[in-house]
């Protein structure tokens, strides 16, 4: 099927080598002593757009978010042609390559060596957005989860990624956060450039995994579908903005051999299964009610990849574009794992120590790194050979027992890493599981050696209430955390999980965006940018509020000990701190004028962040309070009354801020009276 792939370019060379971005990755050189391309003069336009013949519905559809966003800047929508017109423009803007910009452009290369690589140049006459796309044009609409299917997916979306980064490098659009609100347009009646030319490919080649909410491209939208300021479609609209969204490829965040397998044979073929000490293959570690669901397998077993690779099969007939399959052992990593002579003989001696358990047993062996890059290696192997015309890859997690990399084993070039070193908002965070107390960044540079197809998959916890919906926003470290991940290997990225608190956390989210696209930049300059843009006048005041919420997670944070947390978020979002916070807020207000409506929309947009961060700490410290069964009856009743107070208070907020509070607090699971029940994600319950 792929040999119909088509593709915006006259070059097939796929190169997987990791490139470093600040040498390789970007070329933007003027021309001098040359005339300025006008495409807009005093609000009239000068240029029509011009899409390729037969486009893919999303690179079209940037076609058409282009004409938008420039009348949106200068008042005047370009006139959007489909196919090479005749005549030809004197002016145009050309998305996507089509054979006449060999002529227009003949100083530009259109041979796309890289993936995801974009141009964007301009000469006198023309402007020219454009990437490597790459599509079957038979499977556009595939299936998804839950029945749905998506519309109009490609293998690489480089014209559409060009188009938004020439909406946000060269036109000055930001989309600070999603929604209306969070859109910052820089009027100009003109619109002209000089000539130029910009190259640049993504490291980070599957993205959609920083946000993993809005990975899922849910088909074709444009930015003015009003569905768009509705929830969850608004915040996968500002993902596809940010350049995330639609990534060559996926990014996976779970595990392989879902409870299903356990289902399907554990009756027929229980040689599947991972063989335990008693001498039984009971798909420990289940439970009664799901006794399969991380039952562990015998990877050494034959049948077994070959069982694998024919599910593989199954699911490429259902979808045909799908390209990374997961292999990965399932969750409870430190139990049930197979002791058979064979798998045993796949582990390395001088593994790194791991305590392991099975049933009543629990024993210090040996990592199971070399293991599972060893079964991973043979179903790749299998994948090339029973599919040799595709472009597949397997998927392995580096999680908890596998953590370490392996002593011999070497993943091969179509294997997956996906590492779970857990430093991302914890760079010195140590292993939990190391018995030598290594660290996960030093996990992560040996596996960077090891593989180019290194993803990044850390679980970020809530070291300081980030998943709770608090302002737990550790900005400096984000930079150095993302720095260090792509100076080794980084080129792909799942975060488990960014629960989308955007009033609370918003610039941690869009400093990610940002070098997730391009880590090598300056993220001081980015964060500089975010708060001019957001707040204009009230811009320092407001930087003032956001290092102030840095601050205070970074003071909590470091109270933290190894194997244990003894901080108190409740007591460091306390009364006080929150108090100067909130004048922090007013001293941004006090700045801004009568006409500055919009930024002060932007500072409210913030400040019921503020209020939500008070009443859950408040409510948590009352909960404690009532809880501790210490207190007199009326105390006990004024806490719970004050608990029911808050939580009205909290929904009234929700109800008078929808776009505000959808985006602030993951509820995480509300029952009828609407209240969190995940401790994982509130750190107050429900009193009744």
């Amino acid at each position: 099927m792929f040999d119909k792939i088509y593709q915006s370019t006259v070059s097939f060379v796929v190169m997987f080598a990791v490139v470093i971005c600040a040498v390789l990755c970007v070329l933007k050189t003027p021309s001098a002593d040359a005339e300025e391309l006008v495409l807009v003069e005093e609000g009239v336009s000068r240029a029509p757009i011009v899409i390729f013949a037969d486009a893919p519905p999303l690179t079209r559809q940037a076609a058409e978010e282009l004409a938008y966003y420039m009348e949106k800047t200068s008042g005047a929508r370009p006139e959007v042609i489909d196919g090479e017109p005749d005549p030809v423009p004197e002016h145009a803007i050309w998305v996507g390559y089509q054979p006449l910009l060999d002529e227009l452009f003949p100083e530009q290369n259109f041979e796309f060596e890289y993936p995801e690589e974009i141009l964007i140049a301009a000469n006198e006459r023309h402007l020219v957005i454009a990437g490597r796309d790459r599509w079957d044009p038979e499977n556009l609409v595939v299936p998804i989860r839950l029945g749905r299917t998506l519309n109009g997916f490609q293998q690489e979306y480089g014209t559409h990624n060009a188009v938004y980064t020439f909406l946000h490098d060269e036109l000055g659009v930001r989309w600070l956060w999603p929604g209306e609100l969070g859109e910052d347009i820089l009027r100009q009646e003109t619109v002209a450039f000089e000539p130029f030319s910009y190259r640049y490919h993504p490291q980070v080649r599957a993205r959609g995994g920083m946000l993993s909410w809005a990975q899922v491209n849910r088909g074709v939208r444009g930015p003015d579908d009003p569905a768009l300021g509705q929830g969850a479609a608004s915040s996968h609209f500002w993902a596809r903005a940010q350049r995330l969204q639609l990534s060559e490829l996926p990014a996976p965040g779970g595990h392989g051999f879902p409870g299903d397998w356990w289902d399907r044979f554990h009756e027929s073929h229980p040689e599947y299964f991972a063989l335990q000490p008693d001498g039984t293959r009971s798909g420990y570690p289940g439970t009664p009610q799901s006794p399969g669901r991380n039952a562990k397998m015998c990877h050494s077993n034959p049948d077994l990849a070959r069982q694998w690779l024919d599910d593989v099969a199954a699911k490429l007939e259902e979808n045909p574009n799908q390209r990374v399959f997961n292999a990965s052992p399932g969750d409870s990593y430190h139990s049930g794992h197979c002791i058979c002579e064979n798998c045993l003989a796949w582990d390395h001696p001088d593994g790194e120590p791991r305590r392991l358990v099975w049933q009543g047993l629990s024993q210090v062996y040996v990592a199971l790194s070399d293991r599972d890059v060893t079964f991973a290696n043979r179903v790749a192997r299998g994948l090339k050979e029973r599919f040799p015309d595709k472009d597949l890859y397997v998927y392995m997690l580096a999680y908890g027992h596998s953590c370490p990399p392996p002593v011999e084993a070497v993943p091969d070039d179509n294997v997956i890493i996906g590492n779970v070193a857990n430093f991302l908002f914890r760079s010195d965070a140590k292993s939990r599981d190391s018995i030598i107390g290594a660290t996960n960044r030093e996990y992560f540079e040996e596996w960077g050696k090891l593989t180019d197809m290194h993803f990044w998959r850390p679980n970020i916890g809530a070291p300081v209430g980030i998943q709770w919906g608090m302002p737990d926003v550790p900005l400096r470290r984000t930079m150095d955390d993302l720095r260090f991940a792509a100076e080794h290997g980084w080129m792909g990225i799942y975060v488990d999980f960014i629960r989308e608190n955007w009033s609370t956390q918003g610039p941690l989210y869009y400093l990610m965006a940002q070098l997730t696209w391009d880590p090598y930049q300056d993220g001081e300059e980015i964060l500089k940018d975010y708060y001019q843009r957001a707040f204009g006048p009230a811009a320092k005041e407001m930087e003032a509020y956001w290092t102030y919420m840095e601050e205070i997670r970074e003071e909590c944070y470091g109270t933290e000990q190894p194997g244990r947390a003894d901080h108190d978020i409740l007591e460091f979002y306390n009364e006080e701190r929150l108090d100067k916070a909130a004048d922090l807020l007013e001293a941004g207000k006090l700045a801004l004028s009568e006409e500055d409506g919009l930024y002060k929309e932007r500072i409210a947009f913030v400040e019921v962040g503020l209020d939500v961060t008070r009443l859950i700490t408040e409510n948590g410290r009352l909960v404690r309070e009532y809880n501790r069964n210490a207190t007199p009856d009326h105390d006990r009743t004024r806490a719970r009354n004050q608990i029911h107070e808050n939580w009205e208070e909290l929904r009234a907020l929700q109800q008078d801020n929808p776009g505000v509070m959808r985006w602030n607090l993951f509820w995480g699971g509300p029952r009828g009276d609407g209240a969190p029940t995940t401790p994982r994600y509130a750190p107050t319950l429900w009193v009744q």
